[in-house]
């Protein structure tokens, strides 16, 4: 049986086909050409427009990459200038506050030249003050040395000098014999005296200089000009003198009064001197530059 079945089946395959059916295939083949066609033309269509759907996502990436750049760098521009407004607003707080500084010191400093120009007028006020009455108190101690010269002068030789009055007890007032220093009773009268004039008198002190004659050492000599100074330098202590303005010292026969080695030069260089000095004129005399 399956023998025959098959060659029943290859007579049928090997029968002409009707007219009809070959026409139809021919249109179902037209039409798959057709669609194959529109597929392949579809397919094309397709992949043109992945392409282009790359090459602009591509684009877009691109655009989005240089958008994202420059965001960031306008992000760091951004940055920077706000730094840089934070600095400058920093800088400006610094600047003012410096400026205030300024302006206090400007001003401290103002008050401070105003107190020094009143400090310098008060200054010379009294500067003015000073000198005036410094002038008064020279006035008055001039006139005291006036007074005092013109009163010792009666008694005693007298001169006048830069500071004060030179009283010279020589062989004519004050008479040591030679190789003497002591008073005799007309001496002490003769200084009773001057210590009476000069206890009226104030602002002085008394400075009282021994000196000897040419005869002799001049070891010896010295020693007994001394002995001199002191003995009239008590007997004025005696008299009411204070101790405290008094001072001795001895010259020898280093300051002859006259040269000569004639009795009459000698016994003038036997002699105490008075060195009457006006603190007043003295002081004076030192702030003015004076020795």
């Amino acid at each position: 049986m399956s023998l025959t079945r098959l060659s029943l089946q290859s007579d049928e395959t090997n029968e002409p086909a009707p007219a009809g059916g070959g026409r139809g295939r021919s249109v179902i083949a037209f039409l798959l050409v057709v669609l194959l066609a529109a597929l392949g033309y579809l397919g094309y269509w397709v992949q043109q427009r992945l392409v282009a759907s790359e090459q602009q996502a591509a684009v877009m990436t691109l655009k989005a990459d240089q958008a994202t750049a420059l965001a960031r760098q306008a992000a760091e521009r951004a940055a920077t200038a706000e730094a840089s407004a934070r600095a400058a607003a920093e800088g400006r707080k610094v600047a003012e506050a410096e400026t205030a500084d300024a302006h206090q010191q400007a001003d401290t400093a103002r008050q401070d030249a105003d107190t020094a120009r009143q400090e310098a007028t008060s200054a010379k006020e009294t500067a003015a003050q000073a000198q005036a009455e410094a002038e008064r108190i020279r006035k008055k101690a001039e006139a005291e040395v006036t007074r005092l010269e013109a009163a010792l002068g009666q008694i005693a030789e007298t001169r006048r000098t830069a500071l004060g009055l030179t009283m010279n007890l020589g062989s004519d007032y004050l008479k040591f014999e030679f190789d003497k220093a002591d008073l005799r009773s007309e001496d002490k009268e003769l200084l009773a005296k001057i210590a009476g004039i000069l206890m009226t008198s104030h602002d002085y002190t008394i400075s009282v200089n021994g000196h000897t004659d040419d005869v002799g050492t001049a070891e010896y000599n010295q020693k007994l000009s001394e002995r001199r100074a002191q003995a009239v330098r008590d007997y004025l202590v005696k008299a009411g003198l204070s101790a405290e303005i008094l001072s001795v010292e001895g010259h020898g026969k280093s300051r002859p009064l006259v040269a000569g080695n004639s009795d009459a030069a000698r016994a003038k260089n036997r002699r105490v001197e008075l060195g009457i000095v006006n603190i007043q004129i003295r002081y004076g005399a030192q702030a003015r530059g004076g020795a």
